[in-house]
């Protein structure tokens, strides 16, 4: 074994020297001599052997934060990143879209969703949560099965010198009940090249089927194993490298339908293959996580690491450096590409993940505080050539992961006690309660995950209550639910069918270049231009491709151009209508665009028949009401049509598209805002935006203060008050690519790239001599703009909550609803101003200093709940939550005023005895609480019972019994049987109690009172 790994070593180090310097991620010397072949030489011969053997480009890793995928929570295959290739949805403007054959070195992270290893990482000697997918891919047909199988072969046999009787190959063996045939072409490619008919192996769909969801492109694979057994015994396989070939799809209804283009997508764990190649026992064995299993037994109090397993791992160890290991590199990987810790999603796995490490690592491996992120500068060290955004980073993620740590220790200290508290009030056979463990979890106050809590009271020998657990889940999923946004209607699509059928007729892109035609009228407005197009296709609801649609029919239109905006980037789809030439009294309503793969997807509704070839005209902005049929008409109403005497009235929106432009132009005046407020590291995370608002998150250390906000808000304003030209240009997107301050996102964007640049023209901002994109906001857009700043007339942030730790939400509306936000806000600060001077001048009673509080408290709603200036809210809500201490504070002392006032007459009337049983006027049940504690101050061995009449015949009661009472003598008894002769309740301990009840006879109430002391006495 030793020797023939040796021997694939030198092979390995020939094979890198013979190939061209790569001058790619990692730009680090390799040493020349290396005992065995070092993890990054590996991933560079990988990455070298295509690009230079085999014509391949070589494409960066995109983000673990998946792009505009909901269906996934990280970013877990090398294909991810290229799926609308394998959907036919990629723009054909677009980069992507001319890729034929490329290669990459993919961050991956399985935890959570379809594929999780979390749980399984530490206990094994092979899970990861991140991991790195060596991937090469033939787009369309550019090569397949007999191309990448050679290729295959020919780099781990003759670049890394992977001895062939070491490999073993498997292939699809056929699925009958699918229809589908033995995958005979692989298996002759494989005996072609010379591997023996023994150790080419078939397996059914579930080993050699590989699918990307329940639908989807989908297809056969060859797998290809390596022998850890080396011919010693039987043989004991691990799988190197899934090659799979795309050629179905699987439709919603489960059956299978023939690609219109096939592809190559394969796979290969840079861990699993540097493990084979360096001739170690496992993954956490190879250069890859040396350096932190080192760098983890320096700093802590534990002995070194064995890579022992099961019982062999005493005290669980070993488990805990494999745990503490991989997390802190899917933690630095995860928060370099803009995930952090948080409450829901992939911030909440990674949250898990994070604790997880912290009590592996302070529990069992006797870690200082602040252990895990000093790990960090290790994994930058490791990976950060490869991957740079690690090293751009790296003090961010030590600091983030430093806090968590922290909070989590001080969670951890406090869960603790609050489980051995609770273990000494249950018996030997109680179960912990459901609630308790509830509390703790992450959906309580702690954020203890539930599997953590559970493994904390095994350790203690004490079951948990399990059903109690599952029924407050499910109360929790259900109030969830209710408190969801409602789920969108989908729309009409085109699937990957549809989008083949298209190309193969040749029918080109959507022209949608018409929906930039707009100008400004010399009265400030601006004026939408008609477009003339032609009906190209016409499909059904279902997706069916039809000729003609009928009367009252929900359709999807493809035209050969259009003025409409379909969805993107951030910013709803454009609405309207359009109409057929000659006949532009019938409105055809049109709700929403979609952009497919280049097409645009108009949905609309067919008032009368509608064919292949017609002619239309689109409408944007327009009001059109049919005679006699009068509607109120807002803005922002949904296009609605209406069958009226055999025609259609339409509302449409005045100013769907111009609100939707003056929201875009704010957005970007707020990035740029934001940036010169907090610095120029600032990143945005996402966006959205409609005619009413606009929501915008963004990268930041701390929450944002009431002063930056202002901050913001005002640097906004100025820009509008200047009202700066908007530049709009489109340019190659390679002259985007250094330009200092110029902001973009993690996007596909086609080329060449439209340029919006505010106040300075693009050629100017380009210019990377100009630094102009430092002073003034230029992005990478592909949406309508204002084409001057001052119409976006103010800005206002209304909201901001953190969606997790690193990432601010920002929620702001612009024009006259912003007006309208400072106007409510100014009003609720005037009457903020009279409470505090209300406040001031004092109160003579109880009741105008309880009507004062309740205001104060109606106060605080509306400000919480207005739409006003977030800094406002927040200084006017410090505000009132101080007048509301101090109003409470001045009730409490005329509440005790007025008890004390009434203590002395109670006293007056009534002889040092055992008992006190009578009326006081109060105006309040907490008034005559005090009076009760007050006389039994004064007069410690004397039980009191006290009621207080109040208007409409409601009565109040409060009692409490003396220190001597007998033990079966309670208050709560006492005031039970007094309000329950009322008709009332009654509440309390053995000590003190007090309740309600309604009667016209005090007397009788009292004759009980005092039987049933007396009784007790």
């Amino acid at each position: 074994m030793a020797a023939s790994v040796a021997a694939a070593a030198r092979r390995l180090r020939l094979a890198i020297r013979r190939l061209p310097a790569w001058q790619g991620p990692s730009h680090r010397p390799l040493s020349s001599e290396p005992t065995a072949a070092q993890a990054s030489a590996v991933r560079a011969a990988f990455l070298n052997f295509f690009r230079d053997r085999h014509g391949h480009r070589l494409v960066p890793s995109a983000s673990v934060r998946p792009r505009g995928d909901p269906s996934l929570l990280f970013v877990n295959a090398g294909m991810n990143q290229f799926k609308p290739i394998f959907l036919g949805t990629v723009d054909p403007r677009s980069e992507m879209a001319g890729f034929r054959r490329v290669a990459n070195s993919q961050k991956c992270v399985r935890a959570g969703g379809h594929h999780n290893d979390l749980e399984d990482v530490g206990r094994d000697l092979s899970h990861h949560t991140f991991f790195e997918m060596l991937g090469n891919w033939a787009f369309g047909g550019e090569y397949f099965k007999e191309e990448a199988c050679s290729m295959a072969w020919e780099l781990l046999t003759q670049v890394y010198g992977i001895p062939k009787e070491r490999l073993w190959v498997s292939y699809f063996d056929g699925d009958p009940k699918a229809e589908l045939d033995p995958d005979l072409e692989t298996r002759d490619i494989w005996l072609s090249l010379g591997v023996p008919a023994s150790r080419v192996l078939s397996f059914g769909p579930q080993e050699n089927f590989w699918e990307m969801g329940d639908t989807g492109p989908c297809g056969p694979c060859t797998e290809i194993h390596y022998d850890l057994a080396g011919g010693v015994g039987g043989p004991q396989l691990v799988e190197l490298w899934n090659l799979v070939f795309m050629q179905h799809n699987r439709e919603a209804d489960g059956s299978l339908q023939p690609l219109p283009q096939r592809h190559v997508d394969t796979g290969m764990g840079l861990e699993r293959l540097v493990t084979v190649l360096q001739g170690k026992h496992s993954t956490y064995d190879t250069d890859l996580f040396s350096p932190l299993l080192s760098a983890i037994h320096q700093g802590c109090r534990a002995p070194p690491y064995l890579g022992q397993v099961g019982v062999a791992d005493e005290g669980r160890t070993d488990t805990a450096y494999r745990v503490v290991a991989d997390h802190i590199r899917t933690l630095s990987i995860c928060i370099a590409d803009g995930v952090f810790p948080g409450m829901s999603g992939a911030p909440l796995v990674l949250r898990r993940i994070l604790r997880r490490a912290v009590r592996f690592s302070t529990e069992i491996l006797k870690a200082p505080p602040g252990f895990l992120g000093s790990l960090v500068p290790v994994v930058v060290e490791t990976l950060g050539d490869a991957y740079p955004e690690l090293q751009r980073n790296s003090a961010q993620i030590a600091n983030l992961v430093s806090e968590d740590e922290a909070a989590f220790l001080a969670s951890l200290q406090r869960g603790r006690r609050i489980i051995d508290r609770t273990l000494r009030s249950l018996g030997p056979s109680d179960m912990f309660p459901a609630e308790v463990a509830w509390s703790l979890s992450v959906s309580g106050d702690l954020g203890l995950p539930l599997d953590l809590v559970e493994l904390m009271l095994e350790e203690k020998g004490v079951q948990l209550d399990s059903a109690g657990l599952e029924r407050l889940a499910g109360e929790e999923a259900q109030h969830q639910a209710q408190q969801a946004e409602p789920v969108q209607k989908q729309g009409l699509w085109l699937d990957v069918h549809a989008l083949g059928e298209l190309q193969r007729r040749g029918v080109p892109p959507t022209d949608d270049s018409p929906k930039y035609d707009y100008y400004l009228r010399p009265n400030g407005g601006y004026e939408f231009g008609t477009c003339e197009a032609q009906v190209l296709q016409l499909y059904t609801e279902d997706g069916t491709a039809v000729t003609s649609v009928g009367k009252g029919q929900r359709c999807g239109l493809l035209l050969d151009k259009t003025n409409f905006y379909a969805e993107q980037g951030g910013q709803a789809s454009d609405r309207g209508y359009l109409v057929r030439a000659g006949q532009e009294d019938v409105l055809f309503p049109v709700a929403r665009a979609q952009v497919c793969g280049g097409f645009i997807l108009h949905e609309a509704v067919a008032p009368e028949c509608l064919q292949i070839g017609d002619q239309v005209q689109l409408h944007l902005d327009k009001v059109r009401i049919l005679p006699d049929f009068p509607i109120p008409c807002s803005p922002f109403t949904l296009l609605t049509p209406c069958l009226h005497p055999g025609r259609w009235v339409t509302k449409v929106f005045q100013a769907w598209r111009l609100g939707c432009m003056e929201k875009h132009t704010a957005t970007h005046l707020l990035n740029w805002a934001l940036r010169q407020t907090l610095g120029p590291g600032t990143e945005q995370q996402g966006s959205h935006l409609n005619p009413e608002r606009l929501r915008f998150d963004v990268a930041t250390q701390t929450p944002l203060t009431p002063e930056q906000l202002r901050a913001v808000e005002s640097t906004v304003q100025e820009a509008v008050g200047q009202d700066k030209a908007v530049y709009v240009e489109e340019v190659a997107l390679a002259l985007t690519a250094q330009v200092p301050g110029l902001r973009s996102l993690d996007e596909v964007y086609p080329d060449p790239v439209r340029v919006v640049s505010l106040g300075v023209p693009v050629a100017h901002a380009l210019d990377p001599a100009s630094q102009a994109a430092l002073q003034t906001s230029v992005e990478l857009c592909c949406g309508t703009h204002l084409l001057r700043t001052g119409a976006v007339g103010d800005l206002v942030i209304i909201g901001e909550r953190q969606l997790s730790k690193g990432t601010t939400r920002l929620l702001a509306v612009t024009g006259e609803q912003a007006q309208q936000a400072r106007e409510l806000g100014q009003s609720l600060a005037q009457e903020v101003k009279a409470a505090t001077e209300r406040l001031s001048q004092g109160s003579r009673d109880g009741v105008e200093a309880h009507r004062l509080s309740k205001d104060i408290g109606r106060l605080i709603e509306a400000v919480d709940t207005s739409v006003m200036p977030q800094w406002q809210r927040w200084e006017l809500l410090a505000t009132l939550k101080m007048l509301q201490r101090r109003a409470n504070t001045a009730i409490r002392k005329l509440e005790m005023g007025q008890a004390a006032k009434k203590t002395q007459e109670l006293l007056e009337r009534h002889s040092k005895g055992p008992l006190i049983v009578d009326t006081v006027s109060a105006e309040s049940l907490s008034v005559l609480v005090k009076v009760v504690r007050q006389l039994c101050e004064q007069a410690p061995d004397t039980s009191v019972l006290l009621l207080s009449p109040q208007p409409v015949g409601k009565v109040l009661c409060a009692c409490r019994v003396a220190q001597g009472a007998t033990p079966t003598f309670t208050a709560e008894a006492w005031a039970l049987a007094v309000c329950s002769h009322m008709g009332g309740k009654a509440w309390g301990s053995r000590v003190v109690a007090q309740g309600t009840g309604s009667t016209a006879d005090l007397e009788a109430a009292l004759s009980t009172a005092r039987a049933y002391a007396l009784n007790q006495l």
